[in-house]
């Protein structure tokens, strides 16, 4: 993997955390670089779940964009669970 594909595995990363921290009802916070991980993670394997479905599509993928999304939604409900929060 190129310099360029890992910024762009960051910056996607970023973004599909983001989109997925907008669908969880509860939204405790939680560290940027937690977020990002979850993104990329929830990237990496929405992309595997479509070509394991067998659903890829040249150029923009609808349906490669809707797992990472919920991925992305599971892994941040999943992180806000489990995450340990500061005693106040």
């Amino acid at each position: 993997m190129t310099i360029g594909g890992i910024a762009a595995a960051i910056v996607l990363g970023a973004v599909i955390g983001v989109l997925g921290r907008l669908t969880v009802p509860d939204r405790r916070s939680m560290p940027g670089w937690l977020l990002v991980a979850v993104g990329i993670v929830a990237a990496i394997a929405g992309t595997a779940l479509t070509h394991l479905f067998g659903l890829e599509r040249p150029g923009w993928d609808y349906w490669e964009t809707f797992f990472q999304i919920v991925l992305a939604a599971v892994g941040v409900y999943l992180v806000a669970v489990f995450w340990p929060t500061s005693a106040r």
